[in-house]
């Protein structure tokens, strides 16, 4: 079973939609984790694998799952800059708001490494920009500490919306 799980992994990283239609159903566990807590969804998000994303979430991968570190799919593609993949989680139930080890969300991370198409698009789907990480900060802080002008402007003025 292993060398299927090794195989999955590899499919999910590459995007081998043929593979992982033929071959997820063998699996005893759909949101099995590799040694930091990786599943195939997370993966396939963060290696910026859409279809083979989407395979997995309708499969049954959980959109919510996180790694070790409490890193989920949606954290991950805010950081790379996904958001065709970030609308594929939202529209299958990734929660916004979720905190990683340190508190930290998928809007903190689009703030902070200057991804604000995703800003915007969290935003937009309800993602709270009052939650704080660990030190306090918010995403407008995080973004502020970065230089990401815009991400604050936008930031501020959802809050002026909400």
């Amino acid at each position: 079973m292993t060398n299927l799980i090794d195989e999955v992994f590899n499919a999910a990283r590459t995007g081998n939609v043929t593979f992982l239609r033929e071959n997820l159903h063998k699996l005893e566990d759909l949101n099995v984790r590799d040694s930091r807590g990786y599943t195939p969804l997370i993966i396939a998000t963060y290696n910026g694998q859409k279809e083979a994303a989407a395979v997995l979430l309708d499969a049954g991968a959980d959109v919510n799952a996180s790694d070790y570190g409490g890193n989920t799919s949606l954290m991950g593609v805010s950081f790379k800059g996904y958001p065709e993949i970030a609308n594929l989680l939202i529209s299958n139930g990734a929660d916004l708001n979720l905190q990683h080890g340190n508190g930290g969300t998928a809007l903190m991370f689009a703030a902070m490494f200057g991804r604000n198409n995703l800003v915007k698009l969290l935003l937009d789907a309800g993602a709270d920009k009052r939650i704080r990480e660990i030190r306090g900060l918010t995403a407008a802080d995080l973004a502020a500490q970065q230089g990401n002008v815009e991400a604050v402007e936008m930031l501020d003025s959802a809050a002026m919306v909400r």
